[in-house]
């Protein structure tokens, strides 16, 4: 039974949603949400916002890239993205630095048996001026930054991220370098947000680290570049998002540029408060080249664009012979086959489950032996899809690079329910606005309805909830396996949890067990995770498997197209409706009584689920807005049966307005044949009345 809540939205239907953005072509990544806000160009381009150069002037020419870690491992980008770096640095007269954004050794296919050795012999051969140290290559903690610096032939910063006694950066980096190319002096400042806290695989406090004010520490060290390096400019290599670059350009002086890593957005060279920002995606598919014209110290004018990794883009042969060799016969070896796609896409991971999803929770439940397993969206990697055909080791680490392994806890059920509701993002959000609605979660064994509205308080966004087949019990306690990078979410009911068990077996490497052990694997979406955002009440229905029986719900605010209505027990069978018809205020759905009752083998609840369309909500990701209502079912064998415990029997659809097809409005009055009680007209609001105030007492004596 839905809570108290879809009650009282059967009466005030979800608001109106502030305009949104179309972002669903805006590219997401593990840590998207830091990326609200942003507006970019869409194709590359040049853009000079001044022209003021001198006789004596310079042109100091930045190539930048970030977040190309999961493409190390793979041979196809980074070698291209490689060479299109050399190509562009012959191709100028001028001082030119190379600024990598950060997120370059870690995650990636070949990590459970490379670590950062591989990302960093590549990055050699790349030869960039300076590294960022970003949120992923602290993942194997503060103390390997030290062994892979080392091994580095270019130098790592981060100035804001110190040793809490000593105030000391981490060892093996410095809180900026300057590099002087043909007598002008660039100054390059590391700098990250406060996101990177939760995004790590290290406790800061635990290891006696913090971190400090970035705009504070950035204008402390800007200042001082200025003033005792003698720097012509001041650049940031910042691991966060955009909206953060723009935030520090407003609070601070003195920059000339900001390369950001982290939120892997397509950002085109533009200028906030005098700075220029720009960071080029992810997963080496662009280069940022942005030229900055120097007079007598200060920069006069710039221009940029972004520069497109393509498959005609040549290879670096080194990087190319590392890659290969390094990948060998391991990750070429075939483990088994799926026989569906395997949809390893950010976008579809964050906002709906996906058939990868199912598998790799299945597989956590099967290795652990769990009610229920649950990942969250960003640990799946690669943003590509495989299959149908082969999966070789190197395809699962692709999509599971991360050293992450298995723990399982106890949770009771409303410590589950707020584990799921912590990650809902609304559709009225600032995430919500630019990318959509977004559970950001995989499950197994767990079937859940979730509403993404503002409107909704936190803690009621979560509603139905079924543990393999069973409404879920709030006072219950239920064995969770998540991996090991949630089970240390900070301010999570899964931080202080009962451990039953933790094992040393990386989460990829079990997937790729299950894979074996399964094959061919056919993985599919069994809706496990469902999108309601309009809660239609409850109607009580009695089935004696006869004839047809009829429901009767609330219309959505501004409803169009209502379309796609289907019952269904839980996480059974879905029974597809019949005919669909759309009153001034109601919608009336009818199936078969027969069809219906193997649904239900007991008296019990069933779930009716519909899509619609509406003026007031954009979708943004989405097709389209989904409505839920409930069948509170009483079962009566056929020779018992009334004529009045069932709905009467409804002659076959012979106009649109009978059909689920596409096209039926919100508006279209109910002609007196079909009128809202399925009989005399006028009678509807008072049946829906009545259905709604037995529902609220159900409801209400639950609670």
């Amino acid at each position: 039974m839905r809570r108290f809540l879809a009650i009282i939205l059967a009466f005030a239907v979800v608001a109106a949603g502030v305009p949104v953005a179309s972002g669903a072509g805006v590219s997401t990544g593990a840590d998207a949400a830091t990326a609200s806000g942003v507006t970019a160009p869409a194709t590359d381009g040049t853009t000079t916002p001044t022209d003021n150069e001198s006789d004596n002037s310079t042109t100091v020419t930045l190539l930048t890239y970030n977040d190309i870690q999961t493409a190390m491992a793979q041979n196809t980008t980074v070698p291209r993205m490689i060479h299109l770096i050399d190509e562009r640095r012959a191709a100028h007269d001028n001082p030119t630095v190379v600024v990598g954004g950060g997120d370059q050794v870690s995650p990636h296919s070949l990590a459970p048996v490379s670590q950062w050795r591989l990302p960093v012999e590549v990055l050699n051969v790349l030869q960039p001026d300076v590294e960022v140290v970003g949120n992923h290559d602290l993942d194997y903690g503060f103390e390997p930054v030290a062994n892979y610096s080392n091994a580095s032939e270019f130098p790592w910063v981060m100035a804001n991220i110190v040793q809490a006694d000593s105030g000391e950066p981490i060892p093996g980096t410095e809180p900026y370098t300057v590099v002087e190319r043909d007598g002008v002096r660039v100054g390059v400042i590391g700098l990250a947000d406060e996101k990177i806290l939760g995004k790590t695989a290290v406790d800061f406090d635990e290891q006696g680290y913090e971190l400090r004010d970035y705009a504070a520490v950035g204008q402390q060290y800007a200042t001082q570049l200025r003033e005792e390096e003698n720097v012509d400019v001041v650049v940031v290599a910042g691991h966060f998002g955009v909206p953060v670059a723009q935030d520090l350009a407003n609070r601070t002086a003195g920059i000339d540029a900001v390369v950001v890593g982290d939120d892997e957005v397509e950002y085109p060279p533009q200028e906030t408060n005098g700075t220029v920002i720009v960071e080029a995606e992810a997963r080496a598919e662009h280069v940022g080249e942005v030229n900055l014209t120097v007079s007598d110290g200060e920069v006069t004018s710039w221009n940029g664009r972004l520069l497109s990794v393509t498959e005609n883009t040549t290879k670096n042969e080194t990087a190319d012979r590392i890659i290969t060799e390094t990948r060998g016969e391991a990750l070429s070896r075939v483990v088994g086959e799926t026989r569906t796609e395997l949809d390893a896409r950010f976008a579809s991971n964050y906002h709906d489950e996906t058939a990868l999803g199912n598998l790799i929770t299945d597989a956590f439940r099967w290795k652990e032996g769990s009610d229920i397993a649950i990942t969250n969206a960003g640990g799946i990697r690669s943003n590509s899809v495989y299959g149908p055909g082969e999966v070789t080791v190197g395809d699962v680490y692709n999509m599971l690079p991360f050293g992450n392994s298995l723990v399982t806890v106890e949770l009771t059920g409303d410590e589950v329910t707020q584990l799921l509701e912590s990650q809902v993002v609304t559709m009225e959000s600032e995430t919500g606005q630019q990318y959509g609605a977004e559970p950001q979660l995989q499950v197994s064994g767990i079937t859940y309805e979730y509403v993404p509205h503002e409107d909704v308080p936190a803690d009621q966004r979560i509603q139905d909830v079924w543990v393999n087949g069973e409404p879920m019990q709030d006072d219950e306690t239920y064995t969770v396996t998540v991996n090991s990078y949630m089970a240390g979410w900070e301010g999570s009911v899964l931080e202080n949890a009962t451990r039953v068990s933790e094992t040393q077996d990386l989460y990829g490497t079990v997937t790729l067990e299950y894979i074996q052990a399964h094959s061919p694997v056919s993985p599919t979406d069994a809706d496990r995770i469902r999108r309601v955002n309009h809660l239609a009440g409850q109607d009580p229905v009695t089935l004696d498997g006869e004839g047809t029986v009829t429901a009767e719900f609330t219309l959505p605010e501004n409803a169009t197209d209502l379309r796609s209505f289907y019952a269904t027990a839980n996480a059974s069978t879905m029974v597809e409706a019949q005919t669909v018809r759309v009153g001034e205020e109601t919608v009336t759905v009818t199936f078969s009584d027969y069809e219906l009752r193997q649904l239900a083998s007991d008296d019990a609840e069933l779930q009716v689920y519909g899509s619609y369309n509406s003026s007031s909500l954009d979708t943004v990701y989405f097709d389209s807005l989904r409505m839920a209502g409930d069948l509170d079912v009483t079962l009566e064998s056929p020779e018992t049966a009334t004529p009045t415990a069932t709905a009467t029997p409804t002659a076959a659809p012979t106009t649109a307005e009978d059909t689920t097809a596409a096209g039926t409005t919100a508006d279209a009055p109910a002609t007196t044949e079909e009128s809202d009680d399925g009989g005399s007209p006028g009678f509807g609001p008072a049946v829906a009345l009545v259905a709604l105030v037995a529902a609220a007492l159900v409801a209400l004596r639950r609670r």
